[in-house]
C-alpha cells in the first residue's frame, strides 16, 4: 500500500479535507486490512506520479493535530486518477498543466493484453513450481 496516496485519498474523502491523527490512523488501518485491491490500486496511482512527496510538494499540510489536503493535493489526486486522453482528442487543461510541471511526466498505462500475458506467465510459473515441489516431496 502506498502511504502517501492513501493519505491523499483519505483526506480528500473528508468534506473540508482535514482529519485529525486518530481519524487518519483509523482509516489507514481499515484500508490496510481491506485486502489486496486497495494496495494494488494505490500502487497503480502512485506509479502515475513516481516522484510523489506530499510534504515537499505542498500537497498536504500539518494543522493543529491533524493533516489537511491542499488545492495542489486535490489536483495531484485528480491527475493520478484521470484516464489518459486519446491522442486525437487531447485538450489543454490549465490546472493539470500547471501542476504537472512540478511533477514528473505521467507514464503511459500498460495495455490490457500485456497484463493478461504477464498474468498467464506468472500462473504458469507458479504451476510449474508446485509440480516441482510435489515431485521433490515424493
Amino acid at each position: 500500500m502506498n502511504f502517501q496516496v492513501t493519505v491523499l485519498k483519505i483526506l480528500a474523502a473528508y468534506p473540508d479535507g482535514f482529519a485529525v491523527m486518530d481519524d487518519l490512523k483509523r482509516d489507514m488501518a481499515i484500508l490496510a486490512t481491506s485486502g489486496r485491491d486497495w494496495a494494488d490500486r494505490t500502487r497503480r496511482l502512485a506509479a502515475r506520479v513516481p516522484d510523489l512527496d506530499i510534504w515537499s510538494q505542498g500537497l498536504v499540510e500539518r494543522i493543529s493535530g491533524g493533516w489537511k489536503i491542499t488545492g495542489n493535493g486535490r489536483e495531484a489526486l485528480e491527475i493520478m486518477e484521470a484516464r489518459p486522453a486519446a491522442p486525437e482528442t487531447t485538450q489543454e487543461h490549465s490546472v493539470q498543466d500547471s501542476f504537472a510541471t512540478s511533477l514528473s511526466p505521467v507514464p503511459a498505462l500498460r495495455q490490457p493484453a500485456d497484463r493478461a500475458k504477464r498474468r498467464r506467465e506468472r500462473r504458469e510459473r507458479r504451476r510449474e513450481a508446485r509440480e516441482r515441489a510435489r515431485a521433490n516431496a515424493s
